[in-house]
């Protein structure tokens, strides 16, 4: 029963993070514009992500407990670039490419380094989830973001939460997987708010 609900939780997350940005670049694509989405957010995102993937592997993690990881973070890259290329910023792609690259290689350089990194790393995919928080607060319109994109990514924790349990019960994890899920929902019921008020309006 145990083997068959860790493959389950696996297999649905997998799936789920193959397409999990796609409504959201559909929605960029199919406004030509990214109102709505913080850049900022999708930065702090993509650096939790990366420091996530580096410390799963750093420590030889089973490859199961963190394969969407590549995956969310191609669709992230497209992501950003569709979002640089509609703002007008396309020039600070290879800045940002640089700044990725190198803070991959330097995770690793020290034990401390990679273990300091994921402790703040929940912290930083936190910081991301509050900064689109506050753009919808602030401009009370949930404009191109989407709610399925925000809704798989609370599944996923959810999954994952599951998973980190059943095989490395590592707490790290385990309070990064919450925290995110508790945002993600929290993100998603914003996003749906700003939408719901905007049709009565």
């Amino acid at each position: 029963m145990a083997s068959t609900l860790l493959a389950l939780a696996h297999w649905s997350t997998w799936a789920v993070c193959a397409v999990i940005k796609l409504p959201q670049l559909a929605a960029v694509l199919a406004a030509g514009s990214a109102r709505g989405v913080s850049v900022g957010s999708l930065l702090l995102e993509l650096a939790g992500f990366l420091v996530f993937l580096r410390y799963q592997i750093y420590y030889d993690y089973p490859l199961q407990t963190y394969l969407e990881y590549p995956i969310i973070i191609a669709q992230d890259v497209i992501l950003l670039l569709f979002i640089l290329r509609y703002s007008g910023n396309m020039k600070r792609a290879l800045f940002y490419a640089v700044t990725f690259w190198g803070g991959w290689y330097v995770l690793t350089l020290r034990k401390w380094i990679i273990d300091l990194a994921m402790n703040l790393c929940t912290f930083i995919s936190a910081a991301s989830k509050l900064t689109q928080l506050r753009c919808l607060w602030q401009t009370k319109d949930s404009g191109q973001v989407s709610a399925l994109t925000w809704s798989m990514s609370a599944y996923t924790c959810a999954t994952r939460i599951v998973t980190t349990v059943m095989t490395t019960n590592d707490l790290a994890v385990l309070i990064r997987f919450i925290t995110m899920l508790i945002l993600n929902i929290w993100v998603t019921a914003t996003i749906l708010h700003y939408r719901k008020t905007k049709k009565t309006a």
